[in-house]
């Protein structure tokens, strides 16, 4: 495995770490406020280490290793960040993209923006549009207005941090509400007792790709992570079968 740094189109550095090997690159895309050193990443990792297989995980701009402002994000900057670690590290060949919550709505934009390229996609409790169904009318007004919005986070001692910026590109980048040209196959996973993102949201989600060859799987007593062993080891089973 490589470990390298790239300078993004917008400026800050970018950290990824890139296995060469056969078969499709799998890209990993984590989510909001995480980074490339999760446990579902690391996984998806070994297992193309065991297989030889191609695997690339990476860090958005102010994110784990990369350089710059995390408030500076918004999804816009972040899917360019990976549009550009793509084109740095992996600018051949067929790619599998792997996105986790927020991770699953930019896998949907790369996805689009470079469609010759994405051969397969795979959703853990992705969150498409989460800035509009995810926040109060009151939240929406205050982004409206310019306010970031800073919450305890459940899944870490740092607070969880949305800007108004973020907000806007969020919602300039809605896509559930119209169809989606997607025709690769997509393979969606989500727990029924996430408390982040409705279960509901993989449902409208299938059906808004235009790919015939979606399926959906949820799992009855999964959170949102899907990180347990029993979780990582269906991640890996779907995307072995892809």
């Amino acid at each position: 495995m490589r470990v390298s740094s790239i300078t993004s189109r917008h400026g800050p550095s970018l950290a990824c770490a890139h296995r060469a090997g056969s078969g499709p690159a799998l890209v990993f895309l984590p989510g909001y406020m995480s980074d490339m050193e999760g446990s579902k990443a690391l996984a998806v990792d070994a297992r193309c280490a065991e297989l030889g297989r191609a695997c690339l995980r990476l860090d958005y701009s102010g994110c784990g290793a990369s350089g710059g402002a995390f408030r500076e994000g918004t999804l816009e900057r972040w899917r360019d960040d990976v549009l550009d670690v793509i084109a740095a590290a992996a600018p051949e060949g067929p790619l599998v993209l792997i996105g986790s919550s927020m991770g699953g709505w930019l896998m949907l934009l790369v996805a689009l923006a470079i469609p010759d390229r994405v051969s397969a996609l795979v959703g853990i409790a992705a969150a498409p549009d989460f800035t509009h169904w995810g926040f109060s009318d009151a939240q929406k007004a205050g982004f409206a207005r310019g306010e970031d919005l800073v919450e305890p986070s459940a899944y870490s001692d740092d607070p969880y941090v949305t800007t108004a910026a973020f907000w806007r590109s969020g919602e300039a980048n809605r896509l559930l509400d119209a169809p989606i040209p997607i025709a690769c196959p997509v393979r969606l996973l989500h727990g029924q007792a996430d408390p982040d993102v409705p279960w509901s949201v993989s449902l409208r989600l299938a059906e808004a790709l235009g790919s015939a060859d979606v399926q959906t799987l949820l799992v009855k007593d999964g959170d949102h992570r899907l990180s347990r062993p029993q979780d990582i080891a269906l991640l890996l089973r779907v995307i072995e079968d892809l």
